[in-house]
């Protein structure tokens, strides 16, 4: 260390010279000062980036480097996050690492586009590859299958039947016995003393699907009506029909059934409802909802008619259960699948008197009215939009 004395002489000398002088041994100094900083810092820097270079490669994803190897087959659940696939595919040993899958999914744009389904990858391929082939169409080995609201259950058979090869009839034969297939016994119960049509009905409920190709009708089924169960349990709806519209959660289910099919738009929903509830429970009076009639012509294998080529034999048979034309009250069971707005719908109907109902425009919106005068004005409008074949 230098002596703090030897410093204080120091500058005596330097004091006692020209300025000059002074001024270059200084500057000498500071040169090796400057220097020894210099090679002080860049040793400090260099163990700093050696020491950045290491700690990161600690943090980078582990990911493999090949192309794979065996085929692997794994399933991407539906609205599953980059995260959540990530998970999958190294359960499977696709990838290495979720965090290698997620900065390669990041890295690509398309990613977002990656769809749920059954797809055929490979164990311990990079996660760069597995972005890819997620996104390849030939990779997807199910397709899935939209159920629009309001199909019934024969054309949901149908539908079912084209995506996944198997016959229609196999699908009728897996849906003979509904609590087989998970609905709960006490479903079938009604308030009205009618009789109860125990079938898969209504259960079937409505959304886009993607089946395991190796799943069978029962299988297929089983998963509509367990989703069935979950969205009417998300929006309490069997608890609420019966505290508040006083009926059981099935003849809610035949009520939203019918909305569906009548209504031209999700708003009329609810108020079809009303009139259904109406016409059913406080007027003790037939629906005549046209749609019912036709939902017996397709059970019994025969096309459905529009409202005004509808015969009245047709209309008037004894023998059909779903008879509302001249039968008091609701029918035996459900007619279609309704979604969740006519569930809604039927859970929470509008509050009104009306009676009555007809399609009023192109759009689909209906007029309501509660005197069977005033529906009347509705049906010439009806007329007048070319709606309609009840016109003089």
């Amino acid at each position: 260390m230098i002596d703090e004395l030897d410093v204080a002489f120091e500058e005596d000398a330097e004091r006692s010279k020209p300025r000059r002088h002074r001024a270059g041994k200084g500057g000498g100094k500071s040169a090796i000062a400057l220097l020894l900083t210099f090679l002080l810092l860049a040793g400090l820097g260099g163990g700093i980036y050696l020491g950045y270079t290491k700690v990161k490669s600690l943090f980078v994803a582990a990911d493999y480097s090949g192309p794979g190897t065996a085929p692997a087959e794994v399933v991407i659940p539906k609205n599953a996050s980059l995260t959540e696939i990530g998970n999958v595919l190294v359960e499977a040993d696709v990838v290495k690492s979720t965090k290698a899958f997620t900065n390669a999914a990041e890295e690509e744009p398309r990613s977002k586009n990656i769809q749920s389904g059954t797809y055929t990858l490979r164990e311990q391929m990079t996660a760069k590859d597995a972005v890819a082939l997620l996104l390849d169409p030939a990779a997807r080995l199910s397709k899935g299958v939209t159920i629009p609201e309001g199909k019934t259950a024969k054309q949901t058979y149908e539908l079912l039947a084209k995506a996944t090869g198997h016959p229609a009839k196999d699908f009728e034969e897996a849906a003979k016995d509904p609590i087989a297939l998970g609905v709960p016994d006490w479903w079938f119960k009604r308030t009205d003393g009618k009789q109860v049509s125990k079938t898969a009905e209504g259960f079937l409920f409505p959304d886009t699907y993607e089946f395991d190709p190796k799943a069978t009708p029962d299988q297929v089924l089983r998963t509509m009506v367990d989703h069935f169960l979950t969205v009417t349990g998300e929006i309490g709806f069997a608890d609420d029909v019966q505290k508040s519209l006083k009926v059981s959660p099935y003849e809610a289910l035949v009520v939203a059934s019918l909305a569906q099919a009548e209504a031209g738009i999700a708003d009329d929903l609810p108020k079809v409802a009303r009139v259904a509830y109406n016409r059913a429970y406080k007027k003790k009076m037939p629906l005549q909802f046209d749609v019912t009639t036709n939902y017996w012509l397709e059970l019994q294998g025969k096309d459905p008619k529009h409202s005004g080529d509808l015969l009245r034999q047709e209309m008037d048979d004894p023998k059909n259960p779903y008879n509302t034309e001249i039968v008091v009250g609701l029918p035996v069971g459900p007619i279609n699948s309704p979604g969740k707005a006519a569930l809604t719908g039927a859970m929470k109907p509008t509050a009104g008197p009306w009676l009555f109902f007809v399609a009023v425009d192109k759009e689909g919106h209906s007029a309501f009215a509660v005197t069977s005068a005033e529906h009347d004005k509705n049906i010439k409008k009806a007329c007048d939009a070319g709606l309609t074949k009840l016109c003089d």
